[in-house]
């Protein structure tokens, strides 16, 4: 479906990636991985026609109806609804068309066009527009709103609902999660799984890659690479040929025993039994993530607090009121070193303005705070990276940020500090604003960190940090040795760091007595709970019985099915050939793989035989994808058919 051949995509000067050879099959779900900068939103730029590669050939079908997410979107007086109703063009052209034909009082063409309107799913085209708002976290209300009275993070969730609202057979979605909670996540998640297109998805959230995709393109060192399964196939497949890699053999072991104390440590320690197994789960797997992410750019850890009192804040029966509304009520928390709490809940129910009670940032009514003498808060907020005075370099930022602490410090202390966020030699002189977010992402949370503080508050940190950067921060928070309360819609640091979870939700702040798993689905109850009650207040419609089948359809229709049979029978064969192709190239690459794999092969005596070894090694390699395009072609084709047949079976069977 989508062909690349020998790809190379520039930015200026700079090679983003080259020799970029692989298919993407209709039906599949493809996440592109890559640290920020590799060329990811260039990928999908390059899918949607607006650049061109500078070298090789990109091949897609010309008849497909392709939708992505708009950049930017004017404040208009048009309702959030029809907004997300101008996603589906084919049906607001037969809208205009049914005007037009009533304007003439055509009622022949006005037939015809009722008729179109109905097979396009017209007549519940409102119903589902309002579905995909209520998903993404709108209210009712909020249907009819102008655009123009929706802030900017809204206003992202709104060309996701227009993008999803499109019958496509191609859609693209650049980072969707980033402006998403927790629980429009879900949503969306169980969305995609059920979309029957093509899907192309950048997104740095390693769960609901996990969830949503079956198929990886990774960009990295000049390369696009793609990869069969998940997010955590590809790390386990890439983990097993970095692997190999003796030049870095020595600091993956030092790693993995480090992520294997840490692991022996948790299990000695942990007594909540249901978050204690989520944990234990998701740690069991690090060694793999780590192995995977063994060459990551980033590489900190924040600095040991000057003292660690307990507790370092207590809050008790605090409430905060905005006007005549009250946000929060009754909120008692004690936070001591070492806590890891995360809160949870649905959108709009107060999870940042809890952080920002903790933090001291709105006041507070009534109740009693009580912090330790030595209590030093390290607050992170996404509108905090309108602090960084863009003008200045990273450099400046830290030195200004610093305090006291900065100006004892050498230059090169400061670089080196800089160093593990990604801000290396003449990129700590640079000016921030041209960052990218991600960038001052991380900038900020160099800055946040620097001051050595003893409670971490996070309010969704992960915005435009890559996984790589994510995978950074969860390994420098355990080890962190203060407390650390954070809201976050990325589970896989969730499940990685937090061991105590509570849900905000109408207007109280309360422990949760499970895991993540368990917060999915009590979220799922609380809103079918919501839409049996709307239900019961508004009614329902039935739905509109479907037209019988004409005798000349059905004849057409078995004809068709006889036809996909007799087809079935080679495409299979051309299945059981591939397969054997596959297990007799991967006996073969294993032969390779294992004589690289002996030390004696690198030797000076050898390098004739190595040169020899790696270039079979790449042709295997090309054999494989080879063959492994055509076996998914066969299937593709193969499940289609059966599909069909199936479909047209079931009637019958009925």
């Amino acid at each position: 479906m989508l062909n690349f051949t020998d790809v190379t995509i520039r930015r200026g000067p700079r090679v983003l990636f080259a020799g970029a050879t692989f298919g993407l099959f209709r039906g599949e779900k493809i996440g592109i991985t890559g640290e920020n900068g590799s060329g990811k939103s260039s990928l999908m730029a390059l899918v949607r026609g607006e650049l061109h590669a500078d070298a090789g050939t990109f091949e897609m079908p010309s008849n497909l109806a392709v939708a992505h997410v708009s950049q930017e979107l004017d404040a208009t007086e048009q309702a959030a609804i029809e907004f997300v109703l101008d996603g589906d063009a084919e049906l607001r052209d037969i809208e205009r068309r049914i005007a037009a034909a009533e304007a003439r009082d055509d009622g022949n063409k006005l037939g015809e066009l009722h008729a179109q309107y109905a097979a396009v799913g017209g007549y519940d085209a409102r119903s589902r527009a309002g579905q995909l708002l209520h998903g993404l976290g709108f209210a009712a209300a909020d249907e009819q709103r102008p655009v123009r009275d929706f802030s900017g993070g809204w206003r992202v969730r709104l060309n996701v609902a227009q993008a999803l609202m499109c019958r496509s057979d191609l859609l693209l979605l650049d980072e969707p999660t980033n402006h998403l909670d927790l629980d429009a996540i879900l949503w969306l998640e169980g969305w995609l799984r059920d979309y029957p297109g093509t899907l192309l998805l950048i997104a740095h959230d390693r769960e609901f890659l996990d969830r949503v995709v079956n198929r990886i393109v990774n960009i990295e060192h000049g390369q696009a690479r793609a990869w069969r399964g998940n997010y955590s196939a590809f790390e386990e497949q890439r983990a097993a040929d970095l692997a190999q890699q003796t030049a870095l053999y020595t600091r993956q072991q030092r790693q993995i025993q480090h992520m294997q104390a840490f692991v022996d440590r948790f299990r000695a320690q942990a007594t909540k039994a249901r978050q204690a197994q989520s944990r234990l789960k998701a740690l069991e797997r690090m060694q793999v993530i780590q192995l995977a992410h063994v060459d990551s750019p980033f590489e900190f850890a924040f600095p040991e607090p000057a003292k660690l009192p307990r507790p370092l804040l207590a809050v008790d029966k605090q409430a905060v009121r905005y006007g005549e509304r009250t946000v929060l009520e009754g909120v008692s928390l004690t936070i001591s070193p070492g806590d890891r709490i995360a809160l949870l809940g649905p959108n709009g129910a107060g999870k940042s303005t809890a952080i920002k009670l903790l933090a001291g940032a709105v006041p507070a009514t009534g109740g009693v705070r009580t912090e330790a003498q030595d209590l030093q808060v390290g607050y992170f907020a996404q509108h905090q990276l309108e602090q960084l005075t863009v003008e200045d370099s990273a450099l400046l930022n830290l030195k200004r940020f610093g305090g006291a602490r900065a100006a004892r410090a050498t230059e090169q202390e400061l670089r080196d500090f800089l160093a593990g966020f990604g801000f290396r030699g003449d990129r700590v002189f640079e000016p921030v604003a041209p960052f990218s977010g991600g960038e001052k992402a991380r900038l900020m949370l160099a800055l946040v960190s620097y001051l050595a503080p003893n409670l971490l508050l996070l309010d969704e940190p992960t915005n435009h940090l890559d996984l790589e950067m994510r995978q950074a921060l969860a390994m420098a928070m355990q080890d962190y040795t203060g407390a650390v309360v954070m809201v976050s819609h990325d589970r896989h640091l969730l499940r990685t760091v937090a061991d105590q979870l509570y849900v905000v939700n109408g207007g109280r702040m309360q422990p949760f007595d499970g895991d993540l798993d368990d917060y999915a689905a009590w979220l799922a109850a609380v809103q079918q709970q919501e839409k049996a009650a709307a239900q019961a207040q508004g009614g329902g419609s039935a739905a509109a019985a479907e037209p019988a089948d004409s005798a000349e359809s059905r004849r057409q229709k078995r004809r068709e099915d006889a036809e996909r049979r007799k087809a079935l029978g080679p495409l299979k064969a051309r299945i059981v050939k591939a397969e054997k192709e596959l297990d007799a190239l991967s006996v073969r690459l294993a032969a390779v793989q294992e004589q690289l794999a002996s030390p004696d092969i690198y030797s000076e005596a050898a390098k004739d035989r190595l040169k020899q070894l790696l270039a079979q090694q790449t042709q295997l390699a090309r054999d494989t994808q080879r063959v492994e395009t055509e076996w998914m072609a066969a299937n593709e084709e193969l499940e289609a058919l059966q599909a069909r047949l199936d479909e047209d079976a079931g009637p019958q069977a009925s």
